[in-house]
């Protein structure tokens, strides 16, 4: 069968199955804030109507600014992109032809990209079950290679790699001229996250992905950001069209970076309403990831392949992230995010339900 690629649209998702989208549903898929966008947002969309008048700003410089000022970095080490996607096609597109390794499993999008670019593409497999990052398995590998993506927080195991062993790879990397990308989509949910943005200006060869649509969930909206050294921000730069990022994009992101309060209460429960449900579902006999984030992988130790209970989720309208395109997993696991209470209460009844006739 053909799987959709991403999450999110469960339309397609139930027509690959041949089956009918129920009218109430629960997206289990997506992996954005559960609270929504911060209120400011609507609060302030009418003033912001006026923008579509006339074309944003090709700089991007306002909003460029600020995140600069809180991310403590110069303002020619940033490129804010139409979401994560377009700034991973840039970096792939600098890559063009170039042998790249992706750490699996990983966010599809990376080798799609590198594809798309006639990118070589290799893999490194990190051991199933606890998902640590070991670089010294890492470096026959490395001489071999221009570029290498990771993503941490992981994407889609929740894990956070250690800061001893990135920095290793990074110091490994750069004397052999290797770019290393590293996604940090999700950062922000994990309060005690620590980030590799300080070592900008001593690694040329680190490239950090951002993306401002998941914490904030504007989604719909697309908006991320790089951040790198500025001779390969000019570089990833020269393939971006003019005007990538819309004006409404733009006013969104300026108020959704400065809404802490909001980034502390999602912190805080995302952590609590995490361990509640990973309690529920271990009471279960459900195996889960070590996730820091907000999300996770659930399978059941009973049964090898998980479509069965993927079909009857979708069933019961509770809709998982198949993980059939992550390497390394190839279907063995269900990516869920974590939602309100209420939501999580109606997947603890559909996998006692399971539990029982299983």
């Amino acid at each position: 069968m053909q799987w959709p690629t991403h999450g999110s649209n469960p339309q397609y998702l139930y027509e690959s199955f041949n089956m009918s989208l129920p009218k109430k549903y629960i997206d289990f898929s997506v992996n954005t804030n559960p609270f929504g966008p911060p209120k400011i947002i609507g609060e302030r969309w009418h003033e912001w109507i006026d923008a579509i008048n006339d074309y944003p700003d090709p700089k991007t410089i306002s909003l460029k600014q600020k995140l600069a000022n809180k991310d403590g970095v110069a303002e020619e080490s940033i490129l804010v992109g139409n979401g994560g996607a377009e700034l991973i096609t840039l970096i792939a597109r600098m890559l063009q032809e170039k042998r790249v390794l992706i750490v699996q499993p990983a966010f599809s999008e990376y080798e799609a990209a590198c594809r798309a670019s006639r990118c070589h593409i290799f893999y490194h497999l990190l051991q199933e079950g606890d998902w640590e990052l070991d670089v010294d398995v890492l470096l026959s590998k490395l001489a071999h290679v221009d570029a290498i993506f990771l993503c941490t927080p992981n994407n889609p195991t929740g894990v956070t790699y250690s800061k001893a062993a990135l920095l290793k790879l990074l110091q490994l990397c750069n004397e052999k001229n290797v770019h290393v990308i590293v996604d940090e989509a999700f950062y922000d949910f994990y309060a005690e996250y620590s980030s590799l943005v300080t070592y900008i200006t001593k690694f040329p060869n680190l490239i950090i992905i951002r993306s401002l649509t998941k914490m904030y969930a504007i989604a719909g909206i697309r908006l991320g950001y790089v951040i790198s050294q500025p001779k390969t921000i000019q570089k990833l730069a020269a393939f971006q069209p003019h005007w990538s990022v819309n004006a409404l994009a733009l006013k969104i992101g300026e108020v959704s970076i400065e809404q802490s309060a909001y980034v502390k209460k999602t912190q805080n429960y995302i952590m609590n309403e995490r361990e509640r449900i990973f309690r529920t579902l271990k009471e279960l006999q459900f195996i889960v990831s070590t996730s820091k984030v907000n999300f996770y992988l659930m399978k059941d130790p009973h049964t090898h392949d998980q479509l069965p209970l993927f079909r009857f989720l979708l069933k019961k309208g509770i809709i998982p992230r198949h993980t059939a395109n992550f390497p390394g997993i190839e279907g063995r696991w269900l990516r869920l995010a974590v939602k309100q209470a209420e939501d999580h209460n109606q997947l603890a009844e559909a996998l006692t339900e399971w539990r029982k006739q299983s």
